[in-house]
């Protein structure tokens, strides 16, 4: 299995601001205390390797789930946060008074996201499906978890799913929760999105 685990809650989901690539956005205490419990959550599974985006939100997540399943785990640019451009630490409120639905735009492909220098949806889906086959190939029939941001997310669930525009936009991926693909006979399927322990699912996300 590829278990894609999103980060922990932090500051910037707690605050509604797009915090992108930017450093200093740390896990909050109740995103520390979710890693904790999926942690728990996969000792289960036999785990062969963890990797992680580098941003500080998905990197301390991914060192407490490696060290709650006594594993090392390594950092990947191609699981990384998608570069928001102009948007970077924008409250999400300002963003849809003064640009309108930007996010719908985003999974759209629509060519002013560009204008905006923020990364199209095509190169974050690009960059995580390299990784995901780098991790066929390397570890085939193993269990690999890779922590990461919802849109890396998404990118693998719309390639797999064919899913349209509105359907991402709408699609919600929780924080420390799992969304596991399956490659079979040369197919990917998915086989879990959103999951984590049953007390989480009557949440906010």
């Amino acid at each position: 299995m590829i278990i894609f685990l999103r980060h922990g809650q932090a500051e910037n989901n707690t605050k509604r601001i797009l915090a992108g690539r930017t450093e200093g956005v740390p896990l909050t205490k109740i995103g520390i205390e979710q890693a904790e419990q999926i942690g728990k959550y996969l000792k289960p599974i036999d785990i062969s390797a963890i990797y992680s985006s580098p941003i500080e939100r998905a990197d301390n997540t991914a060192k407490i789930v490696a060290e709650s399943n006594s594993i090392d785990y390594k950092l990947d640019e191609r699981l990384t946060e998608l570069d928001m451009g102009k948007f970077t630490r924008m409250p999400y409120d300002e963003i849809f008074a003064k640009h309108g639905n930007v996010f719908l735009k985003f999974y759209s492909n629509d060519p002013i996201i560009s204008e905006y220098n923020v990364e199209t949806f095509p190169h974050v889906q690009k960059r995580v499906m390299d990784m995901l086959d780098y991790i066929i190939k390397k570890h085939d029939q193993q269990n690999v978890i890779l922590v990461t941001h919802m849109d890396p997310i998404k990118s693998v669930i719309a390639k797999v799913m064919d899913l349209k525009p509105l359907a991402l936009f709408e699609l919600i991926i929780a924080n420390c929760s799992l969304t596991i693909i399956k490659h079979h006979d040369e197919k990917l399927s998915l086989s879990a999105i959103n999951a984590m322990n049953a007390d989480r699912f009557s949440e906010d996300w």
